[in-house]
This record gives C-alpha cells, sequence and structure tokens, in this order.
C-alpha cells in the first residue's frame, strides 16, 4: 500500500477536525420553545406547574415570558428514582431554550384539573406547544378550599408556587431549629423575619407566615434524634427551646395557634399527644410524593397487630399509608380527638407544593380566619387526588352527637366521591374497625371525573368514631387516596374502648423512649415521656 502523503494526511486532520468543531456546535446549539397553559372552558392564560423531559429522561426549565411574569424552578431527589423537577409558572406565555431534539411537557394545577401533555420537536428549529387544561371539579365553588400545613418554601417562592398549584392557604415554617434547648429566635434553618401579620396573594390564595418547626436531632450537640412537632399560626416568636415541651403547647395555644405533629412514628411523637394535647395530626405527610416512594424504613415501626404491607426493602407505600391511618385510629381511639391535615415539607423533599392537602369546609365564602376555625373543628378532608364530601344526619364532619345512657343513634352518611381515575373502593371505619366496603359504580361526569354517591345507615349503641376514605386507581397501579375528618358519637355509660394491643403499642414505645433518654436527656425533659407513659398506662386499664 502506497503511503499517504503529509499533505493529505494534514488535510484529512483538518476535515476530522472541523467535523469535531461542527458536532460541538451543534451539541451547544439552542432552540425555542414558546408556549402557554390555558383553561380549556374560557381559553384564558393560566398559572401552572410544568415539566420539560427530552428522551433521554433529563428535565430542562422554562422561563416566564411576560417582562412582568414569574416562573419559579424546583428540582429535588431522593435516590435514583424520586426525581422532582418543574417550574412553576404564573399566568402568562413561557420560553425554554433547548438542545435540538423531541420533548414532552406535561402540565398540571392542583387536584382540580386534569393535567396536560404534548410532544415537540425542536430538532430542526424552534416550536410552539399549547397545553390545555380541563377542569373536572371545582371546589371553592361548593364552598370547599385547600390548605398545607407543612411547607418549607420562601416567600418569594409561595406566590408563584400557590397559584399554579391553586393552593388556598399555606402556613410556611418560617423558624426551623434542630437542636434541643435551642429557641426559634436561633434557629439554625430560619427564613427571613416575618410579621404575625396575614399576607394575601389574591382574595381567596393567602399566606401566614410566622409558624414554627422544631425537628430535633441533635441534643447537647450529639446525635439523638427526637422528631418533629409544628407551631402553626402563633403571634408571637416562640422563646424557648425543647425539651421539655410543656411550655411551648401553653404558649402556643394562648396565643390561639394549633400544634401539629408531624410523622407519627418519630422517636417522641407519641409523648408530644398527651403532654401537649395536641390539636392536627398529618394523614398524609411529607413521605408521600407525586414520585417514587422512597422511604421504606425510618423511625419507629408499625406494631405487629397492624399487619402492615412490607418489601424486601421495608415499607411499601401502601404500607406506610396504612401504618400511617392505623396511628390516628388508634389515637382517636384513646379519646385523643386529633383533626387531620396534610403536609408535603415542598421545598425539602421532592414533591410540589400542596400534593397532599386538606380541604375545609367554609361555606359563608373563604376568609382565612374560618378557614383556620373550620380545621381545627375537623369540618374536613384530605387528599392526594379524589373529593370526598359526606355530612352525618346532615351535620358536617367534626361534628359530636351526644346520647343519652341506654339509648342508640342511627347515623346516615351521605355524600359523594369524585376523582380523576376510576374508583377502586370507598371504605366506611370506626373505632371497630372497618365497617362497611362499596365498590363503587362510578358514573363518569361531563367534565371526565368518575363520581359515587354515598348513603350508609349505620346504628350505634356505645361511643364511637366514624369516617370515609376512598381510593382511586391510577393508571400506573398506584393509588390516591381522600380520608374525611371523623364524626363522634358519645353514649353516656358506654364509654369508648381502645383494644388492649392498640394501647400496649403506646406504652411500649414509652418505655423504650424513657430507656433510650436516660441519661442524655434533662430531668424535666423525661418527667414529660414518663407522664405520657402514666397517661397511657389509665387507658390500657380501661382496654377491651
Amino acid at each position: 500500500m502506497r503511503a499517504m502523503s503529509p499533505s493529505r494526511l494534514c488535510l484529512l486532520f483538518l476535515v476530522g477536525l472541523v467535523g469535531l468543531m461542527s458536532r460541538a456546535a451543534r451539541g451547544q446549539e439552542q432552540h425555542t420553545l414558546r408556549g402557554v397553559i390555558v383553561d380549556a372552558e374560557t381559553n384564558a392564560s393560566l398559572a401552572g406547574r410544568l415539566y420539560i423531559q427530552d428522551e433521554q429522561g433529563r428535565f430542562f426549565h422554562a422561563k416566564s415570558a411576560a417582562a412582568d411574569g414569574s416562573a419559579v424552578e424546583y428540582s429535588k431527589q431522593r435516590g435514583p428514582q424520586s426525581i422532582e423537577i418543574h417550574t412553576t409558572l404564573s399566568a402568562d406565555a413561557f420560553t425554554a431554550q433547548l438542545p435540538p431534539g423531541k420533548y414532552t411537557l406535561t402540565a398540571e394545577r392542583g387536584k382540580e384539573y386534569h393535567g396536560a401533555t404534548a410532544t415537540v420537536d425542536l430538532t430542526d428549529g424552534p416550536g410552539d406547544v399549547r397545553l390545555t387544561l380541563r377542569r373536572w371539579i371545582d371546589m371553592s365553588s361548593l364552598g370547599w378550599y385547600s390548605g398545607e400545613t407543612h411547607v418549607h418554601r420562601s416567600m418569594a417562592e409561595l406566590p408563584t408556587a400557590m397559584l399554579a398549584d391553586d393552593l388556598n392557604v399555606a402556613l410556611p415554617l418560617t423558624h426551623w431549629v434542630t437542636r434541643a434547648y435551642t429557641p426559634p429566635s436561633q434557629g439554625d434553618k430560619n427564613s427571613a423575619p416575618v410579621a404575625a401579620e396575614l399576607v394575601k396573594i389574591d382574595a381567596t390564595h393567602v399566606i401566614y407566615p410566622l409558624n414554627t418547626e422544631y425537628e430535633i436531632f441533635t441534643v447537647d450537640d450529639k446525635r439523638h434524634t427526637l422528631g418533629a412537632i409544628f407551631a402553626l399560626n402563633q403571634k408571637t416568636v416562640l422563646t424557648d427551646g425543647v425539651p421539655p415541651v410543656r411550655p411551648i403547647a401553653e404558649q402556643v395555644h394562648r396565643e390561639g395557634g394549633l400544634l401539629e405533629l408531624d410523622k407519627h412514628n418519630w422517636p417522641w411523637s407519641m409523648m408530644l399527644i398527651p403532654v401537649m394535647k395536641v390539636d392536627l395530626y398529618e394523614l398524609t405527610n411529607n413521605h408521600v410524593w407525586r414520585t417514587e416512594f422512597a422511604f421504606k424504613q425510618f423511625g419507629e415501626p408499625p406494631a405487629p397487630y397492624m399487619n402492615v404491607e412490607q418489601d424486601a426493602d421495608g415499607m411499601s407505600e401502601k404500607g406506610w399509608l396504612d401504618f400511617t391511618f392505623q396511628n390516628y385510629y388508634v389515637l382517636l381511639n384513646c379519646g385523643f380527638r386529633l383533626r387531620p391535615t396534610a403536609g408535603t415539607a415542598s421545598g425539602v423533599h421532592p414533591v410540589p407544593l400542596g400534593f397532599g392537602r386538606v380541604y375545609v369546609d367554609v361555606p359563608q365564602g373563604f376568609s382565612y380566619d374560618a378557614w383556620l376555625v373550620g380545621l381545627d373543628a375537623g369540618q374536613s378532608f384530605v387528599t392526594t387526588g379524589p373529593m370526598l364530601v359526606v355530612t352525618a344526619n346532615d351535620q358536617p364532619l367534626g361534628t359530636t352527637f351526644q346520647v343519652e345512657n341506654g339509648k342508640s343513634i342511627r347515623i346516615r352518611l351521605q355524600g359523594w366521591a369524585k376523582s380523576e381515575h376510576p374508583l377502586s373502593r370507598i371504605e366506611v371505619v370506626s373505632s371497630k374497625g372497618l365497617l362497611q366496603t362499596i365498590k363503587p359504580q362510578s358514573q363518569k361526569t361531563d367534565a371526565g371525573a368518575y363520581s359515587a354517591d354515598i348513603d350508609v345507615k349505620l346504628e350505634f349503641d356505645e361511643s364511637t368514631w366514624v369516617a370515609v376514605r376512598c381510593f382511586e386507581q391510577l393508571p400506573n397501579g398506584r393509588e390516591r387516596f381522600a380520608h374525611t375528618a371523623p364524626i363522634h358519637v358519645d353514649i353516656a355509660g358506654k364509654p369508648l374502648r381502645p383494644r388492649k394491643a392498640e394501647v400496649q403499642y403506646l406504652v411500649d414505645r414509652m418505655q423504650r423512649e424513657i430507656e433510650r433518654n436516660t441519661g442524655v436527656l434533662t430531668e424535666a425533659a423525661l418527667a414529660e415521656f414518663r407522664e405520657a407513659l402514666r397517661a397511657y398506662e389509665a387507658i390500657a386499664a380501661t382496654a377491651e
């Protein structure tokens, strides 16, 4: 073979170099995507949450095309599968600068709209897209307004994020302390200072900014996890660290605030209930996400009698929800009438703001004060998807029915469940467990939702509580749920009695915590665990 001349070698090298440079230039090339999210009925632009993903699964963010518009980027990941990357947009057109290729766009807006998905090809140049969202239910027209009580988004981000997901009320935890005995004014994760004044985004979207999270991970500068508790709607900055916790509880309640239990299986959670007189229980909490469930092994384990679903890695998503429900029912059975609420910790975890939310009945028209009163009264349901409206003998959720000794009471539950995806079941639960399962004959509405009526007649001759929950089946096999606050039946002379296994679960937890914290916590702090143990032991003496 004849040797190649130096000049030809040089030419081939230059051709190859130009090719590499051309490919590199093409790799840096950007095309403009222009788009808008609109309402199917009015054709008006909507605020919304936008996902942009290429064929390799990579996510991209968008910008607002309006000079006075807003776009908030959100990127969080837990492990390889639990990814939440989106942009919340004001009600304006948007743009994105993207490499050449094909993209899938998904727009969503809270819980009351069908999402919309479109593909766009930017291989050879710019492109346009229109994402049309169709409302399947309008809860505010029925007097129900949504909120979230476990929020870690900044005050600057919240207006855009709330409007994009149509969340009516947010209570961001602007004071956040993780060290024992440290006052919130010295919290290591505090936001910028805020006033105890309502921030109105518009007539039905508001922020109350002065709220506190104690999430204790260290004691005397050593790793020792206790857990979390939230103070909501306080009027002054809390001046005490924890533990002990009672002084904080007394101050919050004096100021008209509410105490919210975070996750039920933090080490100290069951001590807080009787000692602090906790008001709210996160029935959907910050481990429940739009993306994949990740916290398979977390905190105190469920009691064996609960028989929650587990797989090789720990609790499944279904098991975690079941554990959350059953722990709530144990507390109700012991006479602790906590009202349900919902939180995501959006800002920390891979989850949109308000993915889990609480709807409160405000029949006289929206105001923050009325919404908070309704939340505290239990005139509410929590949801990760479906809507669930129920009355008991024409009275609202949260009602207590008083019955004379020797008499029984008939309760008629009436209402409906509606969902974006088919309803798999509706269940009536009480202190006695699962009372009734309804296999819905769901009718599809004109708005493309599924609807099932609820009409259940019950009779009780002893004290109890009753709630309704429903589940919808997603195309990917996962479930989303809604769960009402309970109604209570108090029959004189026939008190509510928990089962022995339920109270023993609480007693065992307190005994383990006293042993674990001895020599670590102060005597005043340990005294509160002993107080909780005595409270549970007294309840155990009356158990069935």
